[in-house]
């Protein structure tokens, strides 16, 4: 099967998206397809570790967010699409580039595939305090041109048919279990990171606004607490402020993020705009008790009084008091990092691929029904 993935996001990127975007092609190519990635130009070099051709169209740093950036109007992506002799496109995150590429498949009249993984309205709540229903009639515009939506989790789910999206099935995330494992655990590691032999509690992800990072605050003041976050981003410097005593390590990546996920005593996320959320998944991977907010993709991850600990969304007290009832019972963390590593083990990203792959055959085969 030839298929093309248009995604807003692509490594060296890191973020969800990109993450995504990578699995799925090296599933593809793993499965024997034959995949081409459609993807924003960046400042790095070639694409070396990509397992398919990887075509670059121009593109911009947004606006007080460099490190993301935007596609910009190309011809590339049509004539991409026509020359790969694709059967099927895949929009991951459609948005900008995902337009394009919508457009393209409709003129092609090749099937389409719209991956839902950004809550775009609730960075427009976000960012400018408004422009939640503008967000949404972008994102149902291009996605009721999809022939399936694919959602990560029951509460994006939800909000997509809200809206008035077509079409709309479930489709989770995959987790790395032999990347991600509690075996990693590293003693000297943690005496670096606390050497008071304080607890050791985690944030890995966007340094950025809609993270809301600074509700662990909280966690910082708390006795033999030790914060310590993984990840950057445009708030970086008021966090530094923000959160006194936390060691803040940059980005991470591949082995080296795996062994700090392992060495947490317990992982605190605090977005409450997560359609999936993969770092609460590699978290459970690494058998580390989880606490995040009871919205979006946490619902479907945590199993509250099981595998971690929910929360309501925006409530810094209740991230800090949620941290130290862990704190205060090890065996309850041993218990709830155990279940939430079972939880995962079953989610590889080769099981969620397959899951894909059988998405793509019934919608090929509803095109090949009409046409018939």
């Amino acid at each position: 099967m030839r298929v093309v993935i248009v995604t807003e996001s692509f490594p060296p990127d890191i973020n969800g998206v990109a993450h995504c975007a990578l699995q799925t092609a090296r599933h593809l190519a793993a499965r024997g397809h034959d995949p081409l990635v459609i993807a924003p130009a960046t400042t790095q070099g070639p694409d070396t570790d990509a397992p398919c051709p990887v075509v670059r169209v121009p593109s911009m740093p947004l606006p007080g967010y460099p490190q993301v950036r935007v596609a910009l109007p190309s011809r590339r992506v049509a004539a991409a699409v026509a020359a790969h002799g694709a059967q099927l496109v895949h929009l991951a995150s459609p948005f900008v580039l995902g337009a394009r590429g919508m457009a393209a498949a409709a003129r092609l009249r090749i099937p389409a595939v719209a991956v839902y993984q950004t809550d775009l309205a609730g960075y427009a709540r976000t960012y400018m305090g408004a422009g939640e229903s503008t967000a949404w009639r972008r994102i149902r515009g291009v996605h009721a041109a999809a022939d399936r939506t694919l959602a990560p989790s029951t509460a994006a789910v939800r909000d997509l048919e809200g809206h008035g999206v077509p079409r709309v099935r479930l489709w989770p995330r995959g987790v790395d279990t032999v990347r991600f494992r509690p075996g990693l655990r590293d003693d000297a590691l943690r005496r670096e990171l606390a050497p008071g032999g304080e607890l050791i509690v985690g944030y890995v992800g966007r340094l950025a606004p809609e993270k809301q990072v600074e509700l662990l605050a909280g966690v910082c003041a708390l006795d033999r607490v030790r914060l310590v976050v993984v990840g950057d981003g445009p708030s970086a410097p008021g966090l530094r402020e923000a959160l006194p005593g936390a060691v803040f390590l940059g980005r991470r990546t591949g082995d080296e993020l795996a062994r700090i996920f392992a060495s947490l005593d317990v992982f605190a996320h605090t977005g409450p705009y997560e359609t999936f959320c993969q770092t609460v998944q590699e978290a459970m991977a690494s058998g580390v008790p989880v606490i995040a907010p009871a919205a979006g993709g946490p619902l479907d991850l945590v199993a509250h009084g099981r595998t971690g600990l929910l929360v309501a969304p925006g409530d810094a007290a209740a991230v800090r008091d949620a941290v130290w009832s862990l704190a205060e019972d090890p065996l309850r963390r041993q218990a709830y990092g155990a279940a939430g590593r079972r939880a995962v083990e079953g989610r590889t990203w080769a099981a969620v691929g397959d899951q894909l792959l059988d998405h793509y055959g019934e919608i090929i085969d509803a095109r090949t029904a009409v046409a018939a």
